[in-house]
């Protein structure tokens, strides 16, 4: 079976990032690319892409475009494209997605529900 591999995106082609020493708790919504770094508890609605990196730890009901992740993610997750799980993401909580790729050595525990674009 052939390996599963991702694109790294360039953080120079990302809009707004909240750095590693952030923790924030609310609410986000946006409607151009978005990376965290830090931590995020809360609810997020996006009409664009999420980025969760490496090290990121968001606790939050996730709604977006498409949704890459790298660190950790504890609630669900609906994207109305795509959701990556890099090796190095921990998801605890349902996806929801047309589709969905997930490389080798990610830890996902949920419900993963497949829709029509």
């Amino acid at each position: 079976m052939a390996e599963v591999s991702i694109k790294n995106v360039e953080e120079s082609e990302i809009d707004t990032i909240l750095s590693e020493d952030i923790d924030f708790k609310g609410e986000l919504s946006f409607e151009k690319p978005l990376m965290i770094k830090g931590k995020f508890n809360g609810v997020i609605n996006a009409s664009s892409d999420l980025y969760v990196g490496k090290d990121a730890v968001i606790r939050a009901q996730i709604d977006a475009s498409q949704v890459s992740v790298k660190g950790r993610v504890e609630g669900n997750i609906n994207s109305k494209e795509t959701i990556e799980l890099f090796s190095t993401a921990n998801i605890t909580g349902d996806i929801t997605s047309p589709a969905v790729v997930m490389e080798k050595g990610c830890i996902f525990n949920g419900i993963c529900t497949m829709t029509a674009k």
